[in-house]
């Protein structure tokens, strides 16, 4: 049988190339494990944040952290209605307001998004790298939300007076990757901001791009945001391209 001449691309990807065939379909194989990736992706949307571990991690990393919730009261609400998992309920409303002292530079947030699984993983070892880049940024309590959508991070940072948010979300999950994490950076977040107005870092998981170099990226855009004051399509992700500094360190 004559060989896939992208058979030798295979080591470089997880995208499905170069499977071969069994007549008209596919080799049983490549079936079961095509039947696989989709059960995983399935799980993967269906999975929950773990806010108890996480809590915990956070705090062996001196983060605190305070717990809320979207609107959607369940993952079936979550699903069929992505409104309500774009604002904050009543008692998660409340509890942040009791939170807030003064403005911050910037708050983080993690939520579930549609894969729990993806930032159950990676949330926490990113912020562990990205926190050190950080030291002259005021920051807010780490928030946890669930059922949360992208565009909850502007609710969350317009009440704690945050001049940018940084939200962490399980993305969509793919046939290859049921565990990606997303980073959404916003400058100014608040209620009615559109998705033009922020700047994403995607494919954070052990396949795609690394923790070093996401929270490297990550730094790089929050300092973009703070000087320039301005995010999304108004500013240039042109990290690849440049080297900037922290604590008189050049990356």
């Amino acid at each position: 049988m004559k060989k896939d001449p992208w058979y030798n691309l295979k080591q470089y990807t997880n995208a499905r190339i170069a499977i071969g065939h069994s007549g008209a379909s596919l080799p049983t194989s490549e079936l079961l494990k095509f039947r696989m990736a989709h059960s995983l992706a399935k799980d993967a949307i269906y999975s929950e944040i773990d806010t108890p571990q996480l809590t915990a991690d956070l705090l062996n990393s001196s983060i605190k952290s305070v717990v809320v919730k979207s609107n959607a009261f369940e993952r079936k609400d979550y699903l069929l209605r992505p409104d309500k998992g774009r604002l904050l309920d009543q008692e998660s409303i409340n509890k942040l307001q009791f939170a807030v002292k003064e403005p911050v530079d910037l708050c983080i947030i993690i939520a579930d998004g549609l894969s729990a699984n993806a930032v159950n993983t990676h949330s926490v070892k990113l912020i562990n790298y990205l926190l050190p880049l950080l030291k002259d940024w005021t920051l807010s309590p780490l928030i946890l939300a669930k059922q949360g959508r992208v565009a909850l991070s502007d609710s969350i940072g317009q009440i704690l007076k945050a001049q940018i948010s940084l939200l962490l979300i399980g993305e969509r999950p793919g046939l290859s990757s049921p565990d990606s994490m997303g980073a959404y950076i916003t400058y100014q977040p608040q209620q009615g901001n559109t998705d033009e107005k922020r700047n994403c870092v995607s494919n954070i998981q052990s396949d795609g791009l690394s923790y070093e170099v996401a929270a490297l990226k990550i730094a790089y855009l929050l300092q973009q945001m703070r000087t320039k004051q301005i995010s999304g399509v108004l500013l240039k992700d042109d990290y690849d391209n440049n080297i900037f500094q922290i604590d008189g360190k050049k990356y």
